[in-house]
């Protein structure tokens, strides 16, 4: 089997004004289904830009990007949208959780744009709760939970369409020690448990530790760790 995610020479700059200011050099880069893997480095490196490449939220300028054989990076834009919505579960630093619905409501989103019945999705939305440990919070607005439950609360809706990856910005970066491991608990959880492929951007050694593998990204290179 070949790797779920390929990273073939991939090179990605923005412009700014009439500057171009590149982001990624050459990158190559492997991840194994089922894979734990971390990215580190200093700030502006480009480890987001990365993951967002990965994850089909950007496009690279140059190379490929293959993820379970489909070159997202030649795909258009309601293509590349419809592939993110099946295989990436994406979590943030600060959860984006949307103020107004409840848990219950924030892990269903994902879901209303499938062909899903109302009691299809119910079912999808509890699974994804009690995974994380919330399913008696379902009816909670994200005001009444701390952020370590607000951050469980986005897993569960990263993980409610059965996504082929999971990928996280920082996923610790906004939380108390307690409640980042807790949510260190749980991805390695859905890793070992669930077989998920995980890969996060962390400037944490100790979130990056829980990774089967560590990779440094200087100035756009990557470097493999020891």
């Amino acid at each position: 089997m070949p790797p779920v995610i390929q990273i073939q020479n991939v090179s990605k700059s923005y412009t700014r004004d009439s500057f171009e200011i590149p982001v990624l050099n050459n990158i190559n880069m492997e991840i194994e289904e089922g894979e734990f893997q971390a990215l580190m480095g200093p700030s502006g490196s480009g480890k987001t830009t990365l993951l967002n490449l990965i994850a089909g939220i950007d496009k690279p300028n140059k190379g490929k990007v293959i993820v379970a054989g489909t070159d997202i990076s030649a795909l258009n834009e309601s293509a590349l949208a419809k592939w993110r919505a099946n295989n990436v579960g994406f979590i943030f630093q600060f959860y984006n959780l949307i103020p107004v619905l409840t848990a219950f409501e924030n892990v269903e989103l994902p879901l209303l744009l499938t062909k899903l019945s109302k009691a299809e999705r119910k079912k999808h939305v509890e699974t994804a709760l009690e995974i994380v440990g919330l399913k008696d919070r379902m009816k909670h607005y994200p005001k009444q939970l701390s952020g370590g439950q607000e951050q469980r609360v986005a897993i569960a809706r990263a993980i409610v369409t059965d996504p082929l990856i999971i990928v996280g910005d920082e996923p610790t970066g906004d939380l108390d020690k307690n409640s980042a491991e807790e949510i260190l608990l749980l991805l390695e959880r859905l890793n070992k448990e669930f077989k998920k492929t995980v890969l996060i951007v962390t400037h944490d050694p100790h979130a990056a530790d829980r990774a089967h593998q560590i990779k440094y990204i200087d100035k756009g290179d990557l470097v493999e760790a020891l």
